[in-house]
Protein backbone atom coordinates (compact mmCIF):
# COMPACT_ATOMS: atom_id res chain seq x y z
CA UNK A 1 0.00 0.00 0.00
CA UNK A 2 1.61 3.59 -0.89
CA UNK A 3 1.39 6.50 0.66
CA UNK A 4 0.97 9.54 -0.45
CA UNK A 5 3.13 12.74 0.21
CA UNK A 6 2.49 15.96 0.26
CA UNK A 7 4.58 18.14 -0.85
CA UNK A 8 6.57 20.60 1.38
CA UNK A 9 6.59 24.74 0.34
CA UNK A 10 10.03 25.71 0.47
CA UNK A 11 10.45 29.09 3.49
CA UNK A 12 10.75 32.33 1.52
CA UNK A 13 14.83 31.97 2.39
CA UNK A 14 15.09 28.20 0.38
CA UNK A 15 12.76 30.29 -2.57
CA UNK A 16 15.83 32.75 -2.58
CA UNK A 17 18.41 30.77 -2.98
CA UNK A 18 19.89 30.93 0.78
CA UNK A 19 19.16 28.16 3.78
CA UNK A 20 20.28 31.02 6.80
CA UNK A 21 19.32 34.38 7.37
CA UNK A 22 22.57 36.71 6.75
CA UNK A 23 24.59 38.50 9.16
CA UNK A 24 23.54 42.40 9.46
CA UNK A 25 25.17 43.47 12.35
CA UNK A 26 28.73 43.38 14.70
CA UNK A 27 28.95 40.39 16.43
CA UNK A 28 31.07 39.61 19.78
CA UNK A 29 34.76 38.20 18.90
CA UNK A 30 35.91 35.42 20.90
CA UNK A 31 38.23 37.46 23.08
CA UNK A 32 35.08 40.17 23.78
CA UNK A 33 32.88 37.17 24.96
CA UNK A 34 35.55 35.86 27.12
CA UNK A 35 35.97 39.21 29.16
CA UNK A 36 31.98 39.51 28.99
CA UNK A 37 31.89 36.13 30.84
CA UNK A 38 34.15 36.74 33.06
CA UNK A 39 32.16 39.89 34.08
CA UNK A 40 28.62 38.13 34.19
CA UNK A 41 30.57 35.26 36.23
CA UNK A 42 31.36 38.10 38.96
CA UNK A 43 27.65 38.83 39.43
CA UNK A 44 26.42 35.45 38.84
CA UNK A 45 25.96 34.93 42.66
CA UNK A 46 23.05 35.69 44.66
CA UNK A 47 25.29 37.68 47.34
CA UNK A 48 27.05 39.20 45.08
CA UNK A 49 24.02 41.07 43.60
CA UNK A 50 22.24 41.46 46.73
CA UNK A 51 25.85 43.53 48.13
CA UNK A 52 25.96 45.54 44.83
CA UNK A 53 22.01 46.78 45.26
CA UNK A 54 22.61 47.47 49.06
CA UNK A 55 25.88 49.31 47.80
CA UNK A 56 23.41 51.07 45.19
CA UNK A 57 20.92 51.85 48.31
CA UNK A 58 23.45 53.42 50.27
CA UNK A 59 24.13 57.00 50.20
CA UNK A 60 26.93 57.74 47.70
CA UNK A 61 27.15 54.37 46.97
CA UNK A 62 29.20 53.72 49.25
CA UNK A 63 29.75 51.36 52.65
CA UNK A 64 31.95 49.42 55.21
CA UNK A 65 32.48 45.92 55.03
CA UNK A 66 31.60 46.16 58.59
CA UNK A 67 27.85 47.28 57.27
CA UNK A 68 26.95 44.75 54.76
CA UNK A 69 28.03 41.57 56.91
CA UNK A 70 24.80 41.26 58.69
CA UNK A 71 22.13 42.50 55.63
CA UNK A 72 23.46 39.25 53.62
CA UNK A 73 24.30 37.00 56.78
CA UNK A 74 27.50 35.78 56.21
CA UNK A 75 30.67 36.08 57.45
CA UNK A 76 33.12 39.01 57.17
CA UNK A 77 35.39 36.98 55.50
CA UNK A 78 33.18 35.32 53.16
CA UNK A 79 31.50 38.98 52.43
CA UNK A 80 34.69 40.67 51.91
CA UNK A 81 35.61 37.19 49.13
CA UNK A 82 32.43 38.91 47.08
CA UNK A 83 33.45 42.20 47.34
CA UNK A 84 37.10 41.02 46.09
CA UNK A 85 35.52 39.56 42.87
CA UNK A 86 33.39 42.51 42.59
CA UNK A 87 36.28 44.67 43.20
CA UNK A 88 38.39 42.64 40.33
CA UNK A 89 35.45 42.70 38.08
CA UNK A 90 35.23 46.49 38.17
CA UNK A 91 31.97 47.16 39.95
CA UNK A 92 33.09 48.55 43.18
CA UNK A 93 36.28 50.15 45.10
CA UNK A 94 37.61 49.26 47.55
CA UNK A 95 39.45 52.16 50.18
CA UNK A 96 40.86 50.99 53.41
CA UNK A 97 40.02 53.62 56.37
CA UNK A 98 42.24 52.82 59.67
CA UNK A 99 40.90 49.17 60.04
CA UNK A 100 38.15 49.16 58.08
CA UNK A 101 37.65 48.75 53.93
CA UNK A 102 34.81 50.72 52.33
CA UNK A 103 33.28 49.59 49.13
CA UNK A 104 32.00 52.24 46.56
CA UNK A 105 29.69 51.06 44.29
CA UNK A 106 31.03 52.03 40.32
CA UNK A 107 26.97 52.67 38.33
CA UNK A 108 29.36 53.24 34.93
CA UNK A 109 30.46 49.77 35.37
CA UNK A 110 26.89 48.00 35.42
CA UNK A 111 25.47 50.75 32.54
CA UNK A 112 28.68 49.97 30.47
CA UNK A 113 27.24 45.86 30.55
CA UNK A 114 24.29 46.72 30.07
CA UNK A 115 24.93 48.74 27.09
CA UNK A 116 27.57 46.37 26.05
CA UNK A 117 24.76 43.42 26.25
CA UNK A 118 22.27 45.05 24.53
CA UNK A 119 24.52 46.39 21.77
CA UNK A 120 25.08 42.78 20.77
CA UNK A 121 22.11 40.78 22.10
CA UNK A 122 19.18 43.51 21.88
CA UNK A 123 19.24 43.52 18.01
CA UNK A 124 16.93 40.68 18.48
CA UNK A 125 13.83 42.14 20.54
CA UNK A 126 13.77 45.36 17.52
Amino acid sequence: MALDLLPVAPSPAARAGACCTPVTGATMDAEDAERTARTLKALADPARLRLLSILAAHEGGEACVCDLTEPVGLSQPTVSHHLKVLTEAGFVTREKRGVWAYYTLVPEAVADLGSHLGAHLGRATR
